[in-house]
Order: structure tokens, then C-alpha cells, then sequence
């Protein structure tokens, strides 16, 4: 099954122009032909093509069914970017693929990258999601200050872990410390590691210090390990 996106489609029924190409140019798609798309907030609707254009493809709707995501509560993972853009993009490209709802690059004092491209990113998943079969887009953010981060309000519940390196600050093991169908933020520190400015900062946030187990991992492998963790703890406790 082929997946479409199409953000407006609910007031304004057509693919935009990407999407469009792909289905009229590439999959040769033509009047008639019924189509799938999501809209990013967990709608899917079932259509049949009106209009077939290479720019702006008219749709009819048939019908529409709410696609709810299938874990219990918002996972946010906050990552310092990778020095190498494309681990980065691969890092969003996963995350979307096994299920998180918001990703946050954080510009941390040890960061190797100050800034990145958030469109090519949200461009990244936007191709994930329809990938994967999903209809929930997640919010990906611009690059943030890791003090503006932490100063954010946890909402009603939220458990909060920092992954950390250092033997010096005592950790606990991630999967013994979620509680599962809570929300949950996961900070991942670039490959220097968090200051220990920006770790007390945390704890001091309301972070729990914790270890994705024995193994040394990158980047961007820490913030997957942390975000298929919660999957894995909730997916044990149905």
C-alpha cells in the first residue's frame, strides 16, 4: 500500500505537487484510481483520483478512519546533532519509523553541529510516515538551547531521563526506570557528552540520570536505543 500526504486535504482536496508527481509520473496513476492519503494528524482518508495532474491532483473523498498512534502516551527525544548531517537524517528517518511524537536537535556547549537544515528534516519525515504506514506526523523542532529546553513545563505525569556517560553521576537503567503508558522526554547528549553544568541543569529539571545498558553507543544509536526502550517497556505491560 502507497500512502499520500496531504496536510489540507480535509478543506482543500488535492496532493501537493511532490506527491502529485510521484503519483501521476511515476506510479501512472489516472482518473479513477483510488488512492490513500494521511494528513498528518491521524486521519487517513480514502480517495479516488477526480483530476490526475502532474502539479496538483483533484481528489474525491470516499471516506475517512482515525489512525491513532499505538502507544500510550507523547514520546519526546531531545538530541545534540551529529557532526555528519546524513546520521542525523537517518536518526529522524528511524525515529519516525518506530513511532515517537516529538524530535528536538539541542545545541549543547559541546555540541559538533550549531545548526541544521529542520525542513529537510521534517521533509525526512514526512517520507518516514508514509513509509511506515503512519498517519500522525510528529513535531520535529528547530535547534534549541538545551536551557530553554529543560525550562519547558513538564506535562501532568511526564517522566524525564538524561542519558549520561560518566560513572561519577549514579544512573539507572532506562527500561527498570520508565513507568510504562507514561509521557516521557529523553535528552541524548552530542558525542562529547553533557557538560556537568548541563546535567546538573537537568537533574535540577526534574531529569533522571540514566544508561541504555553495558554497551558504548553514538549518538544518534543512544536515542534510538532510549526511544525503542519505551516501545519495548510498554509493549510488554498490554
Amino acid at each position: 500500500m502507497i500512502q499520500f500526504y496531504a496536510p489540507d486535504i480535509a478543506t482543500e482536496p488535492t496532493l501537493p505537487e511532490s506527491d502529485s508527481q510521484h503519483c501521476v509520473r511515476v506510479l501512472r496513476m489516472r482518473e479513477g484510481d483510488a488512492v490513500q492519503v494521511v494528513d498528518g494528524s491521524g486521519h487517513r482518508y480514502h480517495c479516488h483520483i477526480a483530476i490526475a495532474h502532474s502539479k496538483r491532483t483533484l481528489l474525491a473523498i470516499d471516506s475517512v478512519e482515525e489512525q491513532p498512534r499505538v502507544w500510550p502516551a507523547d514520546i519526546a527525544v531531545a538530541v545534540a546533532p551529529t557532526k555528519h548531517t546524513d546520521r542525523m537524517e537517518w536518526l529522524v528517518e528511524k525515529l519516525v519509523e518506530i513511532g515517537i511524537d516529538r524530535i528536538t536537535p539541542l545545541r549543547c556547549a559541546r555540541s559538533e553541529r550549531r545548526d541544521i537544515n529542520t525542513e529537510r528534516l521534517r521533509k525526512i519525515a514526512v517520507a518516514a510516515m508514509k513509509q511506515s504506514l503512519k498517519a500522525i506526523l510528529p513535531r520535529i523542532d528547530d535547534i534549541t538551547p538545551i536551557a530553554a529546553y529543560l525550562a519547558e513545563a513538564a506535562a501532568p505525569g511526564e517522566q524525564r531521563f538524561i542519558g549520561y556517560c560518566d560513572d561519577a553521576v549514579e544512573r539507572r537503567l532506562l527500561a527498570r526506570s520508565y513507568s510504562p503508558g507514561a509521557p516521557v522526554r529523553i535528552l541524548i547528549g552530542p558525542e562529547g557528552d553533557f557538560t556537568p553544568d548541563e546535567v546538573a541543569g537537568a537533574i535540577g529539571s526534574g531529569y533522571i540520570p540514566v544508561t541504555m545498558g553495558d554497551n558504548r553507543l553514538r549518538t544518534e544509536t543512544a536515542a534510538l536505543v532510549g526511544c525503542d526502550t519505551i516501545h519495548i517497556v510498554n509493549q510488554l505491560m498490554k
